[in-house]
Order: structure tokens, then C-alpha cells, then sequence
């Protein structure tokens, strides 16, 4: 019998894209504080607020196998965030036109009954091709993306702001590395394809 899921998260994005490897899972939402520590580096951010997402289930969940994840993206050395509204969005989105983004989105996969903890960071890099006020403005209105960190949705209308995209996995720009997550899964005996 496979040891049970949790996806220690409720954004759909992140259980969509679970929900690709075909495994059983639950999501619960977790309790954990979000605030960067002084000196923090982007990937060291969000592969400790990965394991702390993990770890706020761990009472709640001891036999379980708990994903945690977490993501932020940098414009020129700065962490951005959500934007909340649409003149932010705008404005984000001016300062990544012509220049790259890099997404870090820290993955953690525990199990509080025997102790072991996977963790990594996997880096994405978006590359924005010019945009004129217009095109952003079209944008920021038609896809309401004030939820997403960078201002944008890459699985929608987002593409379209889009020069370029390097990274490994596709899935770890929208917020869950899948390739990484199957690879410690795999370590722990929960393969998605037998």
C-alpha cells in the first residue's frame, strides 16, 4: 500500500499540476510565515519556506509523505512579488520588458514519522521580449494576473511576453518542478508509472 500524499498547498495551479503524475493526494492548506530573513538569498528563501509549508502538515500528517513548495522570481537582483493590483502588474511587467526573470522555486518532500527530507531549488529563467505600454496594458486586462508572481500567467496569454524560456521543467515555472518531484518520489519507492 503507497504511503498517502499531502500537497501542502491550495493554490490550483500546484494540485493541476500534481494531478499530471496520476497519484493519490490530498491537499491541506499550511500554516507557515512567509517573511524573508535579513541576508536571506532568493534560493535559500524558497527552499526554507518549502520545508516549513511541509513541516506546519507534519503534526497533522505523521505517515504521510508531505510536498511543500514555494517560489519567487527576481528582476535585477530584487525578489517580486504578487502584484495585487493592475497598476502594479503594469509596472512589473515595464521593468521585465527587454530583460530576464529568473523564477526559484524551492521544492521540499518529507515524512515526519521517519525523519527523511528531500529539498532543492530549481531555477527557471524568462526571457521578455520588448514590450510597448500597450501591449502590457492589453495584457494586464485581458488575463488579470494580479495573483501571479511577475504579473503573468505562462500557461495562458502569458507566452505571448515571452523571447524565451530556459529552464529544465516547464511544470517549475507555473510553481511545481515536476521532473525534481518524480526523482525523489522515485527515492522513496512511489513511482507514477508503475
Amino acid at each position: 500500500m503507497m504511503t498517502p500524499l499531502v500537497l501542502a498547498s491550495t493554490s490550483p495551479f500546484r494540485q493541476a499540476l500534481l494531478g499530471k503524475l496520476g497519484l493519490p493526494f490530498i491537499t491541506a492548506a499550511p500554516d507557515c510565515d512567509e517573511t524573508p530573513q535579513s541576508n536571506e538569498s532568493a534560493p535559500e528563501l524558497v527552499q526554507r519556506l518549502a520545508v516549513g509549508k511541509a513541516q506546519a502538515l507534519a503534526a497533522q500528517y505523521p505517515e504521510h509523505w508531505i510536498i511543500g513548495s514555494d517560489q519567487v522570481c527576481v528582476l535585477e537582483g530584487k525578489i517580486t512579488g504578487k502584484p495585487h493590483t493592475v497598476e502594479n502588474a503594469c509596472q512589473q511587467l515595464a521593468a521585465a520588458s527587454g530583460n530576464v526573470i529568473t523564477f526559484y522555486t524551492g521544492l521540499a518532500l518529507i515524512h515526519p514519522q521517519s525523519g527523511q527530507q528531500y529539498v532543492i531549488c530549481e531555477p527557471f529563467n524568462v526571457h521578455f521580449r520588448r514590450l510597448s505600454a500597450e501591449e502590457i496594458r492589453g495584457y494586464v486586462e485581458k488575463e488579470q494576473p494580479l495573483q501571479c508572481a511577475g504579473s503573468f500567467k505562462s500557461e495562458g496569454l502569458g507566452i505571448c511576453l515571452f523571447e524565451r524560456l530556459e529552464g529544465r521543467d516547464p511544470n517549475t515555472l507555473i510553481g511545481l518542478p515536476l521532473m525534481a518531484l518524480d526523482e525523489m518520489l522515485r527515492k522513496v519507492g512511489i513511482n507514477a508509472l508503475c
